[in-house]
């Protein structure tokens, strides 16, 4: 039990006297007074209700305007007016020495102008007359519990309106007076409380039979028990001279030492009303409370049970009653003047209880009144201020606490770094990340104050949460423990949440796990496995060769992640491009000749990349090889990837390799390839391999010609004795006639050894050759005259001699002629009906037409192309016999053109230009031979 002394008191309740309103002339208001002879009273349904002396009852509306009617003949004893309902009960006498009257009001429906009663009966146990000590009704109306001072309960069940639908029976028989009465719903149960001046019961109504239970062995006197809101459990409250008690149906609940003699007591709004007699007058008898002299002085206190203080105390000059209406406390004294109690507004007590610094009350009143988060939030922060000032850090940082969500963490931060608190600042951290509000910087914070606090296991805790408890940015927790060195920490999270990057810079750059990161590349989905081993590709060779490369070999091919990580998207195997991990293999060159074999091998559709790295390292491998078994062996690998047909379209790569690497082989294969047929013999020039240039000109003579000629220049240059490769090149230009003699008597000129030994087979033969031409063309241009000079007779004579035609049979039918006929100068003659059938025109003959036809073409055929000028030089140039071209042209009319644009008077001139024409053309035609 806590002594309401130790409590503390506060005025959280303002106390003003009750006045009328002011008059017409606004002069100030005297205080309002009530009738006299008031004896009973009660409040509900926006009005206070009294009973007085003289059987009147009295309404007073919060406008203060009085009414009443004449309820008993005698007086009022007990009035009960319902919550709910505007349903008035009330107890009093009509007659002297007759029992008292229940008379129950229906306040909503008049009889001639008073409100009215349905229902009468005498309040009596049974026949045996007493007086009535207390009353109160059920607020659903179905029951109505009348006390007595014998110690008798009458219990009404039904409706208490109406006498046909109730029941009145004896529910409690004792031999002490009854002082107290009130009813408990709870759900379906109800519960009525019965205090005595000596005992306290409760009887089941919801059961048969009402079965009752005694809780306590002393009570109270009268209007010193009432029943608690649901703030406290509908519990039954009796206030004792030494102790308030608490009951529940079942049994006692908390006791309060509240000492003094009670009078009266009431519950509103969660708070307890004493009114007590103060301690300088003489106590009164327990059960006489309300019978106290006028000049008693009282105490009237509002506890506030919940958080333990005192809400209010006063003192009044003998107070008849405390009612509830309207939202405030009026406490009714016997000098007939009403005292409002209006309670403060949370605020104003919030900021009394702060000016006193006593935060922890105020935190519990906030709650009590049900105050916003926002409320509560702003009275921690002032609180955890307090403290904070005081020097109490470790109470401020758990008040701060219960800010987050509404503070700014940074208040809070700030206040603690520059405090140097750093185990309270991580007990705010840890909450601010445990519930979700945490935001990258106080990630970073919280795990640098760990690392401060080297409280490895409290770091360990928290990356090891689970992400549904605590929500941080990952990233950001692995820089600051991979800054602080805590590195096993800071792998543990990248590899928990898959961030791939971070988990392989720490292991490769910090603790230098290269196996271990291997191994994880290898588990990674394929994307994050190519991007990462191209990253990291070449510190892994540097360390771990053989398992980088067999890593890639498998990436490269058919890759799967490794340790049972395959999604629905990797069950077909992927591959990456060899070709970009070459620049792993740097400077592991057996390492990347095993991979780049591999590749060709398993992959025929290789990039090309693969296969010119590949060739170029067979190369240099060759080039450095000093084993002569070992570089044939190279050799022939190289060989052989170059007739692997996968250069023709990087050719000049390939050619170049080749030649870096003085590749004899290579290149002359590629030459060949490529029908380079110069460069093999300039090839073998350069090595003064005479015997191959001879092999070459052989070979590709007949798809080059000029090869053989730049095989005699190269020989004639050569000092040495060269006469048999020369006399080779010299028969074989003979032969195929490449070169005019005059040009290979100059080209053999400047080779100072060569005898004319060496060319005198060679100009014999041409010049034998040659005579047998002249012969020839003499005897074809003497047969040229004579056909020439028949034509011309031929000519004449038809020109100038009658044609006699003597022809008898027709050249088409063979029949003999019969006139009509047709005669041609030709000889020819036809039946004109045949001439007619057989002939296109009318002007030629039909047998010598055809042969006319082709003359007649060559003839057009020739003055086309006589005017093109760069083809006749082309052909000048590139012919062997310039001569023919000329006489060619000639024979096509190319110069009778230039005759007939000059147009000269005088023939001599003319002869003279062609002349000098013709004679211009056969130098040109010299030269080029």
């Amino acid at each position: 039990m806590a002594a309401y002394l130790q409590w503390r008191r506060f005025v959280f309740f303002d106390r003003e006297t009750v006045r009328e309103p002011p008059g017409p002339d606004g002069a100030s208001a005297k205080p309002f007074a009530l009738p006299p002879g008031i004896a009973v009273c009660d409040s509900g349904r926006g009005s206070l209700v009294f009973g007085d002396m003289e059987g009147q009852i009295w309404f007073l509306p919060r406008s203060l305007q009085l009414s009443s009617f004449q309820a008993y003949k005698l007086r009022v004893t007990h009035l009960y007016q319902l919550k709910q309902h505007s349903i008035l009960v009330s107890i009093g006498e009509d007659e002297e020495g007759i029992n008292p009257l229940v008379k129950v009001w229906n306040l909503e429906k008049r009889d001639g102008g008073n409100p009215l009663c349905t229902r009468i009966f005498p309040a009596i146990p049974g026949n045996k007359p007493t007086v009535v000590s207390c009353l109160t009704v059920h607020e659903n109306l179905n029951f109505m519990a009348i006390g007595f001072a014998d110690g008798s309960v009458v219990l009404t069940k039904g409706d208490i309106t109406r006498d046909r639908h109730s029941k009145t029976q004896i529910l409690h028989e004792g031999s002490y007076p009854v002082t107290g009465l009130a009813f408990r719903q709870s759900g379906k149960a109800t519960h009525l409380f019965v205090v005595t001046t000596e005992n306290i019961q409760s009887y089941m109504l919801s059961v048969k039979d009402y079965p009752h239970l005694e809780l306590d062995t002393h009570g109270c006197g009268l209007r010193c028990s009432s029943l608690s809101d649901p703030s406290q459990d509908l519990q039954f409250i009796v206030a004792g001279n030494e102790c308030v008690y608490l009951y529940q149906p079942d049994e006692r609940g908390p006791c309060f030492a509240f000492e003094g003699q009670k009078l009266i007591v009431h519950w509103y709004r969660g708070y307890l009303i004493i009114v007590s007699k103060d301690r300088k007058t003489s106590p009164k008898s327990e059960f006489a409370g309300n019978e106290a002299q006028n000049s008693d002085k009282q105490v009237l206190n509002i506890y506030d049970l919940c958080n333990k203080f005192i809400a209010y105390s006063s003192i009044f000059d003998d107070i008849v009653d405390v009612l509830a209406e309207w939202g405030s406390l009026y406490v009714l004294t016997r000098d007939g003047k009403i005292h409002v109690l209006q309670e403060k507004d949370t605020q104003t007590k919030l900021e009394m209880l702060f000016r006193k610094n006593l935060f922890e009350m105020a935190i519990n009143l906030a709650k009590s009144h049900h105050l916003d988060s926002d409320g509560l939030s702003e009275i921690f922060r002032q609180y955890g201020d307090h403290l904070y000032n005081k020097g109490n850090h470790d109470g401020a940082i758990q008040q701060y606490i219960r800010t987050i969500g509404k503070l700014e963490p940074s208040y809070v931060i700030r206040k603690f770094l520059d405090a140097q608190r750093i185990h309270n600042l991580t007990a705010y951290l840890q909450m601010l990340h445990l519930q979700s509000l945490a935001n990258a910087d106080h990630t970073t914070l919280l795990l640098n104050c760990y690392t401060k606090l080297k409280d490895s296991s409290k770091l360990e805790e928290f990356i090891k949460t689970s992400e549904s408890e605590v929500h941080f940015d990952v990233e950001t927790a692995i820089k600051v423990l991979r800054q602080a060195g805590y590195y096993s920490h800071a792998v543990y999270l990248a590899e928990k949440h898959e961030h791939h990057e971070w988990y392989l810079k720490i292991q490769l750059e910090d603790i230098k796990n290269y196996q271990e990161a291997l191994h994880y590349i290898g588990r990674l989905p394929f994307e994050q496995a190519e991007s990462n081993m191209k990253r990291y590709g070449k510190i892994l060779m540097h360390h771990v060769p053989n398992e980088t490369t067999e890593l890639l070999k498998i990436l490269c091919t058919d890759y799967r992640p490794s340790g049972g990580n395959e999604g629905p998207g990797m069950l077909e195997g992927k591959k990456a491009n060899s070709e970009e991990f070459i620049p792993v293999f740097a400077n592991n060159s057996r390492e990347l000749k095993a991979f780049l074999e591999h590749m060709t091998e398993v992959q025929a559709d290789s990039p090309q990349g693969v296969y010119d790295t590949l060739l170029e390292l067979r190369l240099q491998n060759w080039a450095h090889e000093q084993d002569e078994q070992i570089k044939e062996k190279l050799h022939n690998e190289a060989l052989t990837l170059l007739k692997s047909g996968r250069f023709k379209t990087v050719f000049d790569k390939a050619l170049v390799l080749c030649q870096m690497h003085s590749f004899k082989d290579g290149v002359l294969y590629l030459y060949e390839q490529g029908k380079l047929f110069q460069q093999i013999m300039h090839y073998h020039m350069q090595n003064e391999q005479y015997k191959k240039v001879i092999e070459v000109c052989e070979l590709y003579g007949d798809q080059e010609a000029c090869l053989w000629e730049q095989a005699l220049g190269y020989f004639a240059r050569k000092e040495e004795n060269c006469k048999e490769y020369i006399a080779a090149v010299l028969k074989h230009i003979e032969n195929k006639n490449l070169m005019p003699p005059l040009l290979v008597v100059q080209t053999l000129a400047h080779n100072s050894t060569a005898t004319l030994s060496v060319i005198k087979d060679y100009l014999v033969n041409k010049l034998q050759k040659q005579s047998r031409q002249i012969e020839q063309d003499e005897l074809r241009i003497q047969k040229y005259r004579e056909e020439t000079t028949r034509i011309r007779l031929e000519i004449e004579e038809l020109k100038a001699s009658p044609k006699i035609f003597q022809k008898t049979k027709c050249s088409i039918c063979t029949s003999a002629l019969e006139l009509p006929s047709v005669h041609f100068l030709c000889g020819h003659s036809f039946h004109q009906h045949c001439f007619e059938s057989y002939s296109e025109s009318d002007s030629e003959c039909p047998t010598c037409m055809p042969e006319n036809r082709k003359v007649m073409d060559m003839i057009r055929a020739q003055e086309q192309k006589r005017d093109l000028h760069d083809q006749f030089q082309h052909q000048l140039k590139c012919s062997n016999d310039g001569f023919s071209v000329v006489a060619d042209y000639f024979g096509r009319g190319v110069f009778n053109k230039l005759t007939l644009i000059t147009d000269l008077p005088s023939g001599k001139t003319a002869t003279t230009i062609e002349a000098g024409l013709q004679r211009e053309l056969l130098i040109h035609t010299k030269r080029s031979t």
